[in-house]
């Protein structure tokens, strides 16, 4: 958390603003290479890898296996992703406190006991959602999932929304109770549900900030019209 701190601490010099961009664009994409960067940000990819190596020696960033298929000649280009130290200085909506509370009320009354209190929890994220769904087609899912994640950007997840082609994908680039949800994902199960229920559709968690990956990616099961990726920040 402090290393963390230290590196968001020195953004009025250019390389704490360039610094600052590189960390907000990996939570932004959940993982991403030099070259991906520096196509954004306008320098060059040997000025990104700097960055990145210095920030992989102050533990914020790590290097994430995505399956490479590269065919071409000399290594696969390296993927980087936040690690949680890093993604702690973006604020979270939890602290120890929360996962004590977690802890207490499994200790008495069990996993039934936990699951009631997530639905519980995530019932409230699902009213204040429902608003922004009111006035959208109830059969048109993938314009109800751009509404949606426009709704969880305001909450803090950093939501985006893409068609694919077997349907679509809801993308939370940052999960404000990741570190409790790593203990107990009844969380992550129960804002699945609450998601089904808004968009209308049985949908499928593909990954999840609480399991270890960079994005939690939700399926939106098709037929959509395909209209191509439609991010919401």
């Amino acid at each position: 958390m402090e290393k963390a701190t230290r590196a968001h601490s020195g953004c009025s010099t250019p390389d704490g603003d360039t610094r600052r961009r590189v960390s907000e664009l990996l939570l932004e994409h959940g993982h991403a290479t030099a070259r991906d960067l520096a196509l954004i940000l306008g320098i060059t990819p040997v000025a990104v890898r700097r960055h990145l190596d210095a920030m992989e020696s102050e533990g914020l960033v790590s290097i994430r296996d995505v399956g490479s298929t590269h065919r071409g000649r000399g290594r696969p280009a390296r993927h980087y992703q936040l690690t949680a130290a890093a993604r702690e200085s973006f604020g979270h909506t939890y602290d120890d406190l929360a996962v004590q509370a977690m802890r207490w009320i499994h200790r008495h009354g069990g996993d039934h006991a936990v699951e009631s209190f997530a639905d519980q929890q995530v019932s409230r994220l699902e009213e204040r959602c429902k608003t922004a769904l009111a006035d959208i087609d109830e059969n048109d899912p993938l314009s109800r999932a751009e509404a949606l994640a426009e709704a969880l950007s305001s909450e803090g997840y950093a939501a985006t929304s893409s068609t694919l082609a077997g349907g679509g994908q809801l993308c939370q680039h940052h999960c404000p109770v990741a570190g409790v949800a790593s203990e107990f994902p009844q969380l992550c199960e129960a804002e699945t549900k609450v998601i089904s229920k808004l968009l209308g559709v049985h949908v499928q968690r593909l990954a999840t900030i609480a399991n270890g990956d960079g994005v939690c990616t939700t399926h939106i099961p098709g037929p959509l019209s395909s209209r191509g990726d439609r991010p919401t920040t």
